[in-house]
């Protein structure tokens, strides 16, 4: 077992030529969440676009973690600092005003990912203080994160609002992810009910997923935090997930 001790992690402005292999990790992901349509047009971009806002964990010259965020202006008309439609609104928001040159006023993570081969050995605690650490260096006081509970899909019925009010005996949130958030100083803030929708036709969800969606309804899948909603009749399916908004404060600001 590599000891993360020896692990390097910098801001990818610090060490731009890691830009292009942020994604070389093995990661977890379900098959059909890089088909959210704001994610698939934006995400890529993220590391090039605000590489300071973005942390890299590296074993030798092996890149084994990620960790992404963006600027975003929450106080325009129309704004808000934890938007309902979390993800998918604030990734579409930072690029907006990045092109427009509007003056960012908060920083929201977007993922925190760790290679499978380096999955329990407390290297998610590492990259959120890194990405604090970066965003508090641009003069942001808070980090926000739309976050999505890792064992939420454990149980895709149970509505977001029960699943996060359920605690450990020590008082911490049962869900891991959560769980490190809060731990690293978080505060669990609102449920953002639409925080990244994917939908697809019938043919498409069966290639991402290997079930015949050939029911009417609420289709459970493995990874979707709630049931992706099937309509034969139309063709198609639509998947609507749930994150919470969690608020850091940010060291030294």
């Amino acid at each position: 077992m590599t000891d993360t001790d020896s692990l390097q992690i910098t801001t990818l402005s610090e060490r731009p030529a890691l830009v292009p292999r942020v994604y070389e990790i093995s990661d977890t992901w379900p098959a059909f969440v890089p088909h959210d349509m704001v994610g698939s047009a934006l995400l890529t971009q993220v590391a090039e676009t605000f590489p300071q806002y973005c942390v890299v964990a590296t074993d030798g010259d092996r890149v084994v973690a990620r960790g992404f965020s963006v600027p975003f202006d929450a106080e325009s008309a129309g704004r808000e600092e934890m938007p309902d439609q979390g993800w998918d609104r604030v990734l579409a928001w930072a690029f907006r005003d990045h092109h427009r040159a509007h003056k960012p006023t908060i920083a929201s993570a977007l993922e925190i990912t760790v290679d499978t081969d380096y999955l329990g050995r407390g290297l998610s605690y590492r990259m959120l203080a890194a990405m604090r650490d970066a965003v508090g260096r641009q003069g942001h006081t808070v980090l926000l994160a739309p976050v999505r509970p890792n064992a939420k899909h454990l149980e895709p019925r149970v509505p977001m609002t029960e699943y996060i009010g359920r605690r450990r005996d020590d008082g911490l949130p049962t869900d891991p992810w959560l769980r490190v958030h809060v731990k690293a100083g978080g505060t669990i803030a609102k449920i953002a009910p639409a925080s990244m929708t994917v939908s697809g036709s019938l043919a498409q969800w069966q290639e991402w997923t290997g079930l015949p969606f050939d029911a009417d309804g609420d289709i459970d899948v493995p990874g979707a935090l709630t049931p992706v909603q099937c309509s034969t009749a139309h063709g198609r399916a639509v998947y609507v997930e749930p994150n919470v908004w969690i608020r850091h404060s940010v060291p030294g600001n």
